[in-house]
């Protein structure tokens, strides 16, 4: 029987340590990862949390599905990063210490956009920033260099700064069509078994291949 890929283990490609898995790696518990999603750095993949997931300071969380193909650079951007912006100056003060820590009530309130999440099998390409907040459906391709600032649908691709949407991948129906499908869901043993149908197949030989019962 054809065995699934192993999900636990942190490089999936033992010649290539540039790449890491992300759920194996991730420790903060602001950070949820789903199986196979993988970051790719020639420097230092498994700096992931503090070099990829700036000003994350709680409470909101990162929510990444599975599946996911994080190019090198890709840059979640959290809600710490807000400043005050209806005085005369962004400086955050209270937080340089001294006398002027007593204005920390000047920093609270600041905007809050709530979880950033993304879907399954989302692909970003090298250098894509996500800002405080977005969601990105599943299905998506954020192209290189994109600033993603505001949602993006299921299937959608986006490029740009701001980024825009560019197209979708697939029409209104062929999306519903994929969503209730979720091969993502399935297990990964139905998942093996069905890889070229998943990678290079139509959306009807996906529904064929649906195990019997729904998903897992």
């Amino acid at each position: 029987m054809p065995v699934p890929a192993d999900p636990t283990v942190l490089h999936p490609m033992p010649e290539q340590p540039r790449v890491v898995l992300l759920k194996p790696l991730v420790k903060s518990p602001l950070i949820e990862v789903g199986e196979y999603s993988y970051y790719d750095d020639p420097d230092d993949p498994t700096a992931f949390e503090t070099r990829n997931v700036l000003y994350h300071y709680g409470p909101e969380k990162l929510i990444i599905g599975k599946f996911c193909a994080l190019g090198t650079g890709v840059r979640f951007i959290m809600n710490g990063a807000n400043h005050r912006m209806d005085g005369p100056s962004t400086f955050p003060f209270p937080t340089m210490g001294g006398s002027w820590a007593g204005h920390f009530d000047l920093l609270t309130g600041l905007p809050n956009r709530g979880d950033t999440v993304v879907g399954n099998d989302v692909w970003f390409g090298h250098g894509t920033t996500v800002m405080p907040g977005v969601r990105i459906g599943h299905g998506a391709i954020i192209g290189s260099g994109a600033v993603v600032t505001a949602d993006v649908p299921d299937y959608g691709i986006v490029g740009g700064n701001p980024a825009r949407l560019i197209r979708t991948r697939y029409s209104d129906e062929e999306i519903a069509r994929l969503l209730a499908v979720a091969w993502w869901d399935w297990p990964a043993e139905h998942i093996t078994e069905h890889v070229r149908t998943i990678m290079s197949g139509t959306i009807s030989d996906l529904e064929a291949a649906a195990p019997a019962g729904g998903q897992a």
